[in-house]
């Protein structure tokens, strides 16, 4: 299971400020302390890894342009900084959502090795249906129970990184889950 680890808000507000303020080290700071979380949400959802590193660049240099240009968030740091990933991802798919890729699904909905072949055969077919089940859902699902689940994040977390209210990411995940339960059925009644 990939984990994205998201930083602490509150340190944000003094370093941010002082970033404003045009203080080197703390634009270090932001830079470190946000880099590890912004390259792992993108590699969740871009299966390239030059373009992964090539958009994670690509946040941090909006990022500098933006404090030059006094057009730097005032507030909420990590919600500006993820949002800009958020975009650049799309604007990377041409400004549509995007499926996760195939590794994303296969991290995501991993096996467990088993010594017994019969129990193992059986967490290979349910895994299998579950990644065909993931794979069939809209991008902002897949997206929101990534999020929420693999993810362990809060729905002000996921509403600050799909930019939207925490009511609209309660309704996508309720959404998603029921799609989600209902493509799972479906395949199993196939597969019988």
């Amino acid at each position: 299971m990939i984990l994205l680890v998201l930083p602490d808000v509150t340190a944000d507000e003094d370093t941010l400020s002082r970033a404003r303020a045009g203080d080197e080290e703390a634009i270090v700071a932001i830079y470190h302390h946000y880099f590890d979380p912004v390259y792992q949400f993108c590699r969740l959802r871009v299966g390239d890894t030059h373009a992964v590193q090539d958009l994670t660049s690509e946040v941090f240099v909006r990022f500098i342009r933006a404090l030059k240009k006094d057009k730097a968030p005032h507030t909420s740091l990590r919600a500006w900084i993820f949002r800009v990933a958020r975009n650049l991802i799309y604007d990377h798919y041409g400004r549509r959502e995007a499926e996760l890729p195939e590794s994303t699904l296969e991290q995501w909905v991993s096996t467990d090795m088993s010594t017994d072949p019969e129990t193992e055969a059986l967490r290979r077919i349910q895994s299998a249906r579950a990644r065909r089940a993931i794979a069939m859902l809209a991008p902002a699902q897949q997206e929101v129970l990534l999020l929420r689940f693999d993810q362990q994040l809060s729905l002000q977390e996921t509403a600050d990184i799909m930019d939207k209210q925490v009511n609209a990411i309660k309704a996508l995940q309720f959404r998603a889950v029921n799609t989600l339960r209902q493509i799972l059925a479906e395949l199993e009644t196939e597969d019988s």
